[in-house]
């Protein structure tokens, strides 16, 4: 029962945690109750690996 009770509660952060992330970082704005939280993610981010994928009927990114 307590793992149960565990990993509902990381589940829990970890959707937090995106919901907060999709709100400000991602949009290019600061957080404003906790700007070290924006700025750690937007390191995060940008140190993950990405996957450039073209499609045939679309611009490329920048």
């Amino acid at each position: 029962m307590l793992f149960i009770v565990l990993t509902m509660i990381v589940v829990l952060v970890v959707a937090g945690l995106v919901v907060v992330y999709v709100a400000y970082p991602h949009r290019g704005e600061d957080m404003p109750a906790a700007p070290w939280l924006g700025e750690a993610m937007t390191r995060a981010t940008e140190a993950a690996p990405v996957l450039e994928v073209e499609y045939e009927d679309s611009e490329p990114r920048r």
